[in-house]
């Protein structure tokens, strides 16, 4: 979910209760579109991340979130509600971000969220339950995200997090790892040949991806573009939402033709619709209606809200009200 497609969908609540919030997001009704209840989710992020000065609301805004993780059927929803209890840096959501990820009743895309979240947070004390799922789960998307969490807490509380120079992210997101530091003075090949290098460890190469992503040139989208043929599917589902952040039309051909690849992962395919939308030029429209029938749950539905994002990025519109309809 990139940057753009989180404002896109974050609301002023004044509109909503909380209460009216979560009805919106868990579909009491029955009747809710699914663009809707993206917007009461990430309404409901907005209260959860003032723990600080609301803990009270903020607590039950984390409690109302957690809600869709128990009787929901949309696998892209609850991965995204993992993602967004991550994002909130609320310690709250850590309790039902590790039960989710320990729970094989949950698709893998949503352990694997879950697990992401948890080293978006930091949380120390979910390094044993990473551990664990580091080496029993059974999908290999999940271990290599735990890996990555991993990695990431022991760097935000090893020290190295106040040494390095980091250069300031133009995105607000936490991402599953920091970019490589400035005094790293690599160039684009040098960064690409980093990203595409199996032998390096997963958290380094991720690195690279994100400082090619603060780069964010047309050569810089290139060089992440080849990083579409790797193996790992985890690895490319996060190159595609790193361009979905970036924006650059540069990037639509590859994700066309990822969007396309009938035996790549659902979790791929899914973000790279999502990153389609985001960018919002004109040509994406076709193609993500062309995969509104996709035999893939997760896939059709995120061409629908990338539609969604798609028509507000190139409207007048300046702001959506959450509604049940």
């Amino acid at each position: 979910m990139s940057t753009n497609f989180e404002k896109h969908f974050q609301e002023n609540v004044d509109e909503c209760t909380l209460e009216q919030l979560r009805d919106i997001l868990v579909n009491k009704s029955g009747k809710t579109v699914l663009a809707n209840r993206f917007r009461a989710l990430f309404n409901l992020k907005t209260v959860a991340e003032e723990f600080a000065t609301k803990p009270e609301e903020a607590k039950k805004a984390i409690e109302y979130i957690a809600e869709s993780f128990v009787n929901d059927k949309s696998e892209l929803l609850k991965h995204e509600v993992a993602y967004v209890l991550g994002q909130t840096k609320n310690l709250d959501a850590a309790p039902t971000l590790r039960h989710v990820m320990l729970d094989q009743n949950q698709e893998p895309m949503v352990r694997h969220e879950a697990a992401e979240a948890l080293g978006a947070l930091g949380d120390k004390n979910s390094l044993d339950d990473l551990n664990k799922a580091a080496k029993e789960d059974p999908n290999i998307a999940v271990r290599e995200t735990c890996e990555l969490a991993i990695n990431r807490i022991n760097w935000t509380h090893g020290g190295a997090k106040d040494k390095e120079n980091l250069q300031q992210s133009l995105y607000s997101s936490i991402d599953p790892a920091p970019p490589l530091p400035l005094e790293k003075d690599a160039s684009i090949p040098e960064l690409q040949a980093l990203l595409n290098d199996p032998k390096q460890p997963l958290f380094q190469r991720y690195r690279a991806m994100f400082r090619l992503r603060d780069i964010g040139t047309d050569e810089a989208v290139l060089a992440l573009a080849t990083g579409f043929s790797a193996e790992s599917s985890l690895f490319k589902h996060e190159i595609a939402y790193v361009f979905g952040q970036i924006g650059s039309p540069a990037a639509v051909p590859s994700l066309i033709e990822v969007l396309g690849r009938k035996e790549e992962a659902p979790m791929v395919r899914h973000e790279a619709a999502e990153a389609l939308g985001a960018i919002a030029s004109p040509e994406v429209v076709d193609v993500l209606k062309s995969y509104l029938n996709d035999e893939v749950d997760v896939v059709r539905e995120s061409c629908i809200v990338a539609l969604d994002m798609y028509d507000y990025e190139n409207s007048n519109e300046l702001e959506y009200a959450p509604t049940a309809n």
